[in-house]
């Protein structure tokens, strides 16, 4: 492992980039991504037989560390490689295997995700985008929002209803389907952050036709394939490394004397390296295919918790830079995008066996 990292480094240090916080999420950079994929640094876990590399996902963390250590651009494929490719293996025919893991693998094929809907926050459960049976295939109808990428990506995942609520299983009668973005009938709207920033968008999706072949898994299964999915978008070092670059500048400006010293630097990176703990033994879960929900639900909340800190921190101290300018910016959404802290307490609490 040392040595992969080794490589690693010695590739960003040959590369021309400005390093960021939440460059996994802002820094769109399609020529960055394609050369980590000729490095085989992208669809690291994807089987040779679909054109990945066939590592293991503690190999896949190991590289994930040191691009976001660095704040290098790696948005543009984050969220194809993070849970599309790994939905893929687990739900996907092999059609589709075939289709889209390739590409994914090559830097050349980009995906967004189609949870959340308006007046919903983090109830996955209240979906009201619906799938109608239609000749051949599905008609979807509904609204999609916080979708990043979208604009640029070629794909994304829609979770829709296919059958009414049964009773109180709100879970019941969900199912997932591969969209392309191009389709007739999707209409994607930008939303501007308050920084200036367009990641986000709106997606109206108006009797969209999706064919059979791109129906992702079982119908009805939608509920369970979607939790799934979210243990591989929860648990990863990006849940608390968004901040890294402007934690790193803070330590560097304590230590020449530019910053007064201050207790929360040294606790800060305490809790990091518990993180780093936490989100390796979700990795290694993944690896042997156990399920982490709860552990990943975990490194989320306490993640983007600390994210939030740490930019807090800088700004007491009185660091100035471009980086601090963005972390505060974009620190509403730390604690937001992959299920907001309620919802994800609940979870811990279920997992735990306690009552919520």
């Amino acid at each position: 492992m040392k040595d992969l990292r080794a490589k690693v480094r010695a590739f960003l240090r040959s590369r021309r980039f400005v390093p960021a916080v939440d460059a996994w999420h802002g820094g769109w950079d399609e020529d960055f991504t394609r050369d980590l994929a000729r490095h085989h640094w992208v669809g690291m876990t994807i089987p040779r037989q679909y054109g990945g590399a066939g590592r293991t996902f503690l190999e896949r963390w190991a590289v994930t560390e040191e691009l976001l250590a660095a704040g290098a651009p790696v948005a543009a494929h984050w969220i194809a490689d993070r849970q599309v490719a790994p939905s893929l293996l687990a739900f996907g025919t092999d059609e589709q295997r075939h289709a889209f893991l390739p590409p994914i693998a090559r830097g050349e094929c980009f995906f967004a995700i189609g949870m959340s809907e308006p007046d919903s926050g983090s109830d996955l459960a209240s979906v009201r985008t619906r799938a109608d049976r239609a000749d051949g295939g599905w008609l979807l109808t509904g609204t999609k929002v916080w979708t990043t990428g979208a604009h640029r990506a070629h794909g994304f995942i829609v979770l829709a209803r296919t059958s009414p609520q049964a009773g109180a299983d709100r879970h019941a009668g969900l199912s997932q389907f591969i969209v392309d973005l191009r389709t007739p009938g999707v209409t994607i709207r930008p939303i501007v952050s308050m920084g200036g920033e367009h990641h986000f968008n709106e997606v109206v999706l108006a009797d969209v036709f999706v064919p059979d072949t791109r129906v992702l898994g079982r119908i009805g299964d939608g509920w369970r394939q979607v939790t799934s999915e979210l243990g591989y978008e929860r648990s990863g070092p990006e849940r608390f490394l968004s901040t890294l670059p402007l934690l790193a500048e803070t330590a560097a400006a304590t230590g020449r004397g530019e910053l007064p010293r201050h207790p929360d630097l040294g606790r800060h990176i305490a809790r990091l390296a518990a993180l780093r703990h936490l989100s390796h033994g979700v990795a290694s879960s993944l690896q042997a295919g156990r399920p982490a929900d709860t552990e990943a639900a975990l490194v989320k909340v306490l993640g983007t918790t600390l994210e939030g800190d740490i930019a807090e921190l800088a700004d007491h101290v009185g660091a100035a830079s471009p980086l601090l300018r963005t972390a505060l910016l974009r620190r509403p959404g730390f604690t937001l995008r992959g299920g907001s802290g309620e919802i994800l307490r609940g979870v811990i609490a279920r997992g735990l066996g306690l009552r919520a």
